[in-house]
């Protein structure tokens, strides 16, 4: 290419950049215009020039173009990004509930895809995956340098095929392969269950847009079969999703104000989010179980609830991503996911890069007996006195000990907020309806407050 040639490229797409960034809505008419950059946009056309002739292989222009857009996006924060239309479309999936891949909730950090969650019931998570892996590589291709949204389209695929990846997980001393068979991932982000009788167990897996709806529908379920004195809301491994799910779950539980508002730079990304008055669970004790892999929209919903002191934030610290992205259609087939604000707890806190600090802090576990021998009590002993009237409830201790048991040994987390729930109970730190003559003299009990 001749040097005048080269001069009108150079020429060309320097004016255009400037043309676009001078009609360009980012500054108002209040605002004083900022100095382009024209020694970065005269660099730019040259760094073009050089690669489109003489790049080992020819690339045309607007796939260079593309790369740029992409690498803009890249070079901002883990969660912006460039969607093609294939990315866009299992974006929709995911918070549809259904899709096909893996099973992953992941994030970029220091240019390597990392684990921010495996899905429950999910091929990855039967494979072992876990929170704070990192993916070196899929079917023997490295992933650093690769974008995060390049790395999701990898690990996607038709159900049945496999592919490889290579581990980092800390505190081990070398990567390890895991093969991994890809199936369609129906993420069912709700379900619950009776621990033990008056204590519900609610588990939200991922933050979809019916799952404050199905969160309700389940405590209802809970409240109509049981007299609930308490509730723990699992949030473990939660990557998060749409953010007015969170928002619909916090509103559940408490009884009118803020759950989370946005700050950024654009005007509309500055929003209150509110709960209605009225409290679905009826005041009960609420342990809210967080951890590492707790992210996002969950992290909304235990930083609400913890401001609101309205329920008791038990595990590890989350993940601590606070902020909100945005998707941007820029063509019929093309779109970007920009992080357009950051959101904040009632109280005003940014989890961003700090995560929620639980109440009670409990590291998962895995808990063993120790001693095989059996302690000899009252009623082992030989021609020792019966108590016919309380052996009905003795047979029922031994139950609850055998369930409590079974329980610590495999979820030692969730052991303790139930045991912790029961506590709270016997003292009395509780909202509950009662008879009016019951309220008489016990004014200052109300709500919870001693």
């Amino acid at each position: 290419m001749t040097m005048n040639g080269f001069t009108s490229i150079k020429t060309l797409l320097t004016s255009s950049v400037v043309a676009l960034l001078m009609i360009s809505p980012a500054h108002s008419a209040e605002e004083e215009p900022s100095r382009l950059p024209l020694d970065e946009l005269r660099t730019f056309a040259d760094v073009f020039n050089q690669i489109r002739t003489r790049y080992v292989e020819e690339v045309d222009d607007s796939t260079l173009l593309e790369y740029a857009v992409k690498g803009m996006l890249m070079g901002l924060d883990p969660h912006s990004a460039y969607l093609t239309q294939d990315a866009f479309d299992q974006l929709k999936n995911v918070t549809s509930g259904e899709f096909s891949g893996l099973g992953l909730e992941v994030g970029m950090e220091d240019g390597y895809v990392k684990v921010i969650s495996p899905i429950d019931g999910s091929p990855a998570a039967e494979a072992g995956l876990m929170s704070g892996d990192v993916i070196l590589k899929l079917d023997q291709s490295p992933l650093q340098g690769v974008s995060l949204n390049d790395a999701i389209i990898k690990m996607r695929g038709e159900k049945g095929t496999t592919i490889e990846l290579l581990i980092g997980r800390p505190g081990t001393g070398q990567p390890f392969e895991v093969i991994i068979t890809r199936d369609t991932i129906k993420v069912a982000s709700v379900r619950q269950r009776v621990l033990e009788e008056g204590y519900g167990y609610l588990r939200v897996s991922q933050f979809q847009k019916r799952t404050g709806q199905d969160v309700a529908e389940s405590l209802e379920k809970l409240t109509r079969e049981n007299q609930l004195k308490g509730l723990v809301l699992d949030l473990r491994n939660n990557p998060g999703g749409v953010l007015q799910a969170s928002v619909d779950v916090s509103d559940l539980f408490l009884d009118g104000g803020t759950v989370v508002y946005t700050e950024g730079r654009a005007e509309d990304s500055k929003v209150h989010h509110n709960a209605k008055p009225g409290d679905a669970s009826e005041g009960i004790p609420i342990i809210v179980l967080i951890n590492g892999g707790s992210a996002s929209a969950s992290e909304i919903v235990a930083g609400a609830l913890q401001d609101h002191r309205r329920a008791v934030i038990m595990g590890t610290k989350s993940f601590g991503k606070g902020s909100v992205q945005t998707i941007m259609p820029m063509t019929e087939s093309r779109a970007i996911k920009l992080t357009t604000a950051r959101y904040f707890t009632p109280k005003g806190r940014s989890i961003q890069a700090l995560g929620i600090v639980p109440d009670i802090l409990v590291e998962r576990a895995e808990v063993k007996t120790l001693g095989s021998g059996k302690r000899v009590k009252e009623a082992d002993l030989s021609r020792h006195l019966d108590n016919k009237e309380e052996k009905a409830d003795h047979d029922q201790a031994v139950l609850s000990r055998k369930a409590a048991n079974e329980l610590i040994s495999t979820d030692n987390q969730l052991y303790e907020a139930l045991t912790l729930l029961k506590g709270l109970n016997i003292l009395g730190f509780h909202k509950q309806k009662l008879d009016t003559e019951t309220l008489s003299g016990a004014a200052n009990t109300k709500n919870g407050e001693s």
